[in-house]
């Protein structure tokens, strides 16, 4: 079920299996019909994850490039919309002239040609299936299942299923009972799980693994608990100290004691370090996030991960304190009085701006470490032009009908991928915005150069609308901001400053979804590193 942690799951494996000299390969198949999540409300379906070739994907592919350090693509991501797509594409085309188009074999065909896609040089594949065993919308993904392992064979094919063991406390007593359901749902559909991974609050007793092994047709060494965790990046550990890995590799014919010894060396010298610091941070700083999709933290979880890899960076605990940008003004301004350091992030419409706006300027007069992206820059720039410039009706057009447009809608510009690129107002809204991948010249003797260090950067953006620079470069300038980072052909704004103040910058991209545990970016352990100067840590 949803949020039951199968994306961590997949990525613990992954990271696991990569500790044994293994390559791998992340694959996620949603059962949505959406072609891809890039319209869905973050209510619905939690943030977007934009990958390097500009994909809009679903969360769990952050989850995978954090623990592994692979780069995902467009190739790692299927959705139902994007396989009736393709075989609906086909069938016009005349691809299948004669055939009546059915969900076997045609649909399903199409799952497996994505799942083996790219993995002959790659040891493991591990693929996610998205939703619950048993909706309607994932059949035919386990159907696919079943062919691959008749067809690959079990030498070939391994199917882990996690499931949810829940601890009654009035009884005091966990259940298999739902475990037992779904294997029987899985069986029924002609798929055995070859291990039980069980989410527990906790501990699984001798006799809990033994009952699940029993009424599930699992080996009892391969019915594992997978206990509830203070932090995510505890779990490869947890995972491995629980056998998983070493019970995937022997299910495969590849393990042996030699190579356990150097997998427990190889788990302590990545992870214990970052462990300590974990469980044991040196300091304690508290930084405010201001958006309006406060109430579900899946909305942003690459940016609250980016900010806990700071913290690491800096051996500090980083306390977020969330605001709701559509707080009245005075709730707001108290919470922001209680903080070191302010982050407003990326978003859409004009709901909950004004919050925005006074959050930047309450940073920008007190002299708080700011850092906004996407959006973040947007209304930064609109604030100086409004606040210190004095052009009162500065605004976007995404906003308004009316007014200075600082930040526009711009048609056509030359990408540093050497091609023009278009948009138009009233056009298609999915898979239009400015999305992957795009390279930034910094300045030198600029904030942005010193956190960066280089010149060249490539950062990864999802936007739609622009700084106007070339336009209202007059009034942008009068406003004290500083154009640090722009376009190859420096036409677009990519990063702005101001001289005025200890840490302010705003990224036109999201660093966020470049950060993992083991390399924080350098934009978010430079806004923390500010904020526990500030604080005096």
């Amino acid at each position: 079920m949803s949020s039951l942690g199968k994306g961590i799951a997949a990525s613990s494996i992954g990271a696991l299996l990569q500790l044994r000299g293994y390559s791998i390969k992340m694959k996620k198949l949603d059962p949505y019909i959406n072609i891809d999540p890039g319209t869905m409300s973050p209510y619905k379906h939690g943030e977007v994850f934009v990958m390097e070739d500009g994909c809009e994907a679903d969360l769990d592919f952050g989850h995978y490039e954090r623990f592994t350090g692979i780069c995902c693509s467009s190739k790692d991501s299927l959705t139902t919309g994007r396989v009736y797509q393709k075989v609906l594409d086909k069938e016009r085309h005349g691809d299948y002239l004669g055939s009546d188009i059915q969900v076997i074999p045609h649909i399903t065909n199409e799952i497996k040609e994505f799942i083996l896609r790219n993995s002959d040089d790659i040891d493991f594949t591990i693929c996610e299936i998205g939703g619950t065993v048993g909706d309607i919308e994932g059949l035919p993904y386990i159907e696919t299942l079943r062919q691959l392992s008749i067809e690959l064979g079990k030498s070939k094919t391994m199917c882990i299923h996690l499931t949810f063991l829940p601890f009654i406390r009035v009884a005091e007593e966990l259940k298999t009972k739902p475990t037992q359901h779904s294997v029987k749902q899985l069986q029924s559909m002609g798929v055995q799980p070859d291990i039980l991974l069980c989410r527990s609050e906790k501990p699984l007793p001798d006799e809990i693994k033994s009952k699940l092994a029993m009424f599930c047709n699992v080996d009892k060494d391969n019915v594992m608990a997978a206990l509830d965790a203070n932090n995510i990046y505890l779990i490869p550990n947890q995972y491995h100290l629980e056998g998983l890995d070493k019970q995937i590799c022997k299910h495969f014919g590849l393990s042996n004691d030699r190579m356990e010894k150097q997998v427990d060396e190889a788990i302590k010298n990545k992870w214990s370090k970052l462990t300590d610091i974990i469980l044991n941070p040196r300091k304690t700083v508290k930084i405010a996030v201001i958006g309006k999709y406060t109430k579900l933290k899946d909305a942003y979880i690459s940016l609250t991960q980016a900010i806990a890899h700071a913290g690491y960076a800096n051996e500090a605990k980083v306390e977020i304190s969330w605001i709701n940008a559509e707080d009245e003004p005075d709730t707001i301004e108290k919470k922001l009085s209680e903080v070191s350091g302010i982050i407003v992030p990326g978003g859409f419409s004009s709901r909950g701006i004004d919050g925005k706006l006074l959050a930047i300027k309450y940073a920008r007069e007190n002299k708080i470490p700011f850092l906004g992206i996407c959006l973040g820059l947007q209304l930064a720039v609109i604030e100086s032009c409004r606040n210190v410039a004095g052009v009162t009706n500065a605004t976007s057009r995404e906003f308004s009908k009316s007014g200075t447009f600082v930040i526009d809608f711009m048609k056509n510009w030359t990408t540093s991928k050497d091609s023009i690129e278009s948009r138009e107002e009233d056009g298609a809204k999915g898979g239009t915005m400015r999305l992957g991948s795009y390279e930034c010249k910094i300045a030198e003797n600029s904030l942005a150069f010193e956190v960066y260090g280089k010149k060249l950067i490539t950062e990864r953006h999802r936007h739609r609308y622009e700084v106007n620079y070339e336009e209202y470069k007059d009034i942008i300038t009068k406003s004290g901001l500083v154009i640090s980072g722009t376009s190859t052909d420096g036409k677009l704004p990519e990063i702005i400053e101001r001289k005025d103040h200890p840490f302010f910058i705003a990224t036109q991209a999201h660093p966020e979804f470049k950060s993992s545990p083991l390399s924080a970016h350098p934009l978010f352990s430079s806004l923390i590193k500010a904020a526990i100067a500030k604080e005096g840590n």
